[in-house]
């Protein structure tokens, strides 16, 4: 299979973490985002970071900065549409999302998700994990995107539908399932951080 180009996604507010980036948040002697990098650069044809703001603070990179095309922090669908919109423009056919504040996810993250929607007209899969409760709890943050369905989900965002899981399931998404729970812990507020240092 042809490998996706990657997109961060750095595009929300970060309040519990009292705003900013908390992708610029240092963990282990590196920043969030220098462990995401570090993970998802090797399973994908190029990378993207999508933030909002002033790109300059991103930098030190050396990544293009995509900023949301539908204002008003409209959430990860919206940072979905514009890595989209910026693999067309690269004459790519899909994405793989991460997310900017969860630094221990899968190596095999990308392969996985394309075994899932492996037959799909229009490969799309997002990352899950066991769920006692409840059988698979989904990570809508991590997904395979197809290019192709860029302009339906700008419509749907227009129409104002935020959550992924609402739009994903409208096109058959499938699901990556992963073993580890834990490869998928974020970091939203101090104590996060914390636990993380400790997971590290």
């Amino acid at each position: 299979m042809t490998p996706p180009l990657g997109v961060i996604l750095a595009g929300g507010q970060a309040t519990r973490m009292g705003g900013g980036d908390k992708g610029l948040l240092t963990l282990g002697g590196d920043t969030l985002l220098g462990h995401v990098i570090a993970r998802l650069d090797p399973q994908v044809a190029g990378l993207a970071l999508n933030a909002n703001g002033d790109a300059a603070r991103f930098a030190g990179l050396g990544l293009p900065v995509i900023a949301d095309s539908v204002h008003g922090f409209a959430g990860p669908l919206a940072g979905v549409l514009a890595g989209l919109d910026w693999a067309a423009e690269q004459g790519a056919e899909s994405i793989v999302t991460a997310a900017a504040d969860t630094p221990f996810f899968p190596c095999d993250l990308v392969p996985r998700l394309q075994l899932a929607a492996e037959g799909m007209n229009h490969p799309l899969a997002l990352a899950a994990t066991p769920d006692p409760g409840r059988g698979q709890a989904r990570h809508p943050t991590f997904g395979l995107w197809p290019v192709a369905l860029r302009n339906d989900l700008r419509a749907a965002l227009e129409s104002g539908v935020r959550k992924v899981v609402q739009w994903s399931d409208r096109h058959g998404a499938q699901l990556a399932s992963f073993p580890d729970e834990a490869a998928f812990f974020n970091v939203n507020t101090p104590d996060d951080l914390t636990r993380a240092e400790a997971m590290l």
